[in-house]
C-alpha cells in the first residue's frame, strides 16, 4: 500500500497564486502542516512564467471588481515582498497610447476608470508621448507612472524557499489524477502518491476547471486556451522602446493587444498576440492535443463566442503565421519599427475562462465546497495580485474552517 502524505492544508498548483496562497496560508497558520503539488519539475512553468513581467497599476478595471481591490492592494504587497527579499523591481512607468481619432473616447473612459481606482494617470499629447517614449507616435495618451516591471519566476522561487524553510513541502512532477472529498479530510491521488488534508485549495491555471470537476462539482466555466506570443527587439534597437507602451484596448476582448515591454533584465518583448491554442499548453502551432482540442470546439461556450468574432478569430491567425502582419500591429505605436529588428521570443497561454452563453470571464473566479477551495479563473493581472489573492483565499478558508 503506498503511504498517505498527511497535511493540514494542500495546495494543487506551484504557479504564483497557488504559491501566494500557500505563503498566506503558512502566516495565518504557523503550526500547521502545508503541502503544496506541481505537476511539472519546476514551479511557474506555465502562465506563471510566461506572462509579461508587469506590475499592473489597475487602471483598466472596473471599479469595485475583485481585479480592481485586489490589483491595487497585491502590487503594493508585491513591491513590499520583492524589496524585502532584494528581488529586482523597477516603478517605470507606461503609456497607453491612442492612434486614431475613434481611439480618444475610450482613451477617456480609461482614464476615468483609472481615476476612480485612485490611480495617479495623466492625459498627454503628441508631444508630450514623444518625451516620455521618443520612437513611439499618437494623438492622445495616457501616462501611469506607476506601472513597473519584476521577475515573477523568481518571486515564485523565493515563495518555494520561504516555504520549505519554514517546514513546509513543495512536492514537484505531481500531476493530480484524483480527488476524494470525505467527511472529514479530502484525499488527492496523483500520478506518484496519496496525499491526505484537511482543507484542499486548487489552483490549477490551465486545467483549473478540471479539477473542479474531478473533486465531484460542477465548474461555473469552461478554460479555452489562448496563446500569446512575442518577439524579442535585437539588442541593437532596444532603444526603440524605454519603458512599456501600450495600444488603446478594445473594450469587448479581456485582452491588451500587441505591446512593448521592457523586462527586468532590459530585454524589450512584444506582443503578446491572442490566438485560439490547439492544446491547454499549446505552446505553437505543432503542439495539439486532439481531445482537449475537441472539449473546446464544442463547448457551447466557444461555439458563440467563435459566431460572434470570427473575423478578429482570423486576424489573429494571420498575424501569428504572418511575421509582417505582427509588425504592422507594432507600428501603431513605434512607426519606425521593422521585421530585421525583432527575433522570435516565448508564448505564453492564457487560460480564459468561458461561460456556456459565450460571456469571457474577466474576474477572479473561486467555487468553495466544504473543504474545498477551487480558484476557476485567475486572468491578468493575477500576478500582480496573487499575494493579495492568496490572503483573501486564506480568509475564506479560515472562514470555511470554522
Amino acid at each position: 500500500m503506498r503511504k498517505v502524505n498527511q497535511s493540514d492544508f494542500l495546495v494543487v498548483g506551484g504557479g504564483i497564486v497557488g504559491l501566494s496562497t500557500a505563503w498566506n496560508l503558512a502566516v495565518q497558520y504557523p503550526t500547521a502542516a502545508i503541502q503544496v503539488l506541481e505537476k511539472e519539475t519546476q514551479v511557474a512553468a506555465h502562465q506563471s512564467g510566461r506572462n509579461s513581467g508587469v506590475l499592473h497599476s489597475g487602471i483598466y478595471y472596473k471599479p469595485g471588481s475583485l481585479k480592481a481591490v485586489t490589483c491595487r492592494a497585491g502590487k503594493v504587497a508585491m513591491e513590499k515582498f520583492c524589496a524585502e527579499e532584494q528581488i529586482p523591481f523597477e516603478t517605470c512607468g507606461k503609456i497607453i497610447v491612442a492612434v486614431s481619432e475613434d481611439e480618444i473616447p475610450r482613451l477617456d473612459a480609461i482614464v476615468a476608470r483609472g481615476r476612480e481606482n485612485g490611480i495617479d494617470c495623466t492625459v498627454i499629447d503628441g508631444k508630450q508621448i514623444e518625451e516620455l517614449e521618443p520612437h513611439s507616435a499618437g494623438l492622445q495618451g495616457i501616462h501611469v507612472p506607476e506601472a513597473g516591471i519584476v521577475d515573477y519566476p523568481a518571486v515564485c522561487r523565493r515563495l518555494v524557499e520561504k516555504l520549505e524553510s519554514a517546514g513546509h513541502r513543495v512536492t514537484l512532477g505531481q500531476q493530480v489524477k484524483a480527488i476524494r472529498p470525505g467527511p472529514t479530510s479530502v484525499e488527492v491521488r496523483t500520478t506518484h502518491q496519496v496525499f491526505q488534508t484537511k482543507f484542499l485549495v486548487t489552483c490549477g491555471g490551465l486545467y483549473s476547471d478540471r479539477l473542479v470537476r474531478m473533486s465531484g462539482l460542477t465548474p461555473p466555466a469552461q478554460i479555452v486556451p489562448f496563446r500569446g506570443e512575442y518577439f524579442e527587439l535585437q539588442q541593437e534597437r532596444r532603444n526603440l522602446c524605454r519603458n512599456l507602451i501600450y495600444p488603446v484596448p478594445d473594450p469587448s476582448f479581456p485582452f491588451l493587444g500587441v505591446h512593448f515591454t521592457r523586462m527586468i533584465s532590459g530585454d524589450v518583448e512584444c506582443g503578446p498576440n491572442a490566438v485560439f491554442a490547439l492544446a491547454r499548453e499549446g505552446y505553437g502551432w505543432g503542439k495539439i492535443r486532439f481531445g482537449e482540442l475537441f472539449e473546446s470546439l464544442s463547448y457551447p461556450g466557444f461555439i458563440k463566442l467563435a459566431g460572434r468574432h470570427w473575423k478578429m478569430g482570423l486576424g489573429e491567425v494571420h498575424r501569428s503565421l504572418s511575421k509582417g502582419a505582427f509588425v504592422k500591429a507594432l507600428q501603431r505605436l513605434i512607426p519606425e519599427i521593422r521585421a530585421a529588428d525583432l527575433k522570435p521570443c516565448r508564448a505564453g497561454v492564457r487560460a480564459q475562462a468561458l461561460g456556456r452563453d459565450g460571456t469571457m470571464i474577466d474576474d477572479f473566479l473561486w467555487v468553495t465546497e466544504a473543504r474545498m477551495l477551487h480558484v476557476c479563473n485567475a486572468p491578468s493581472p493575477a500576478a500582480t495580485a496573487s499575494l493579495e489573492i492568496g490572503r483573501l483565499i486564506t480568509q475564506r478558508v479560515s472562514e470555511q474552517c470554522e
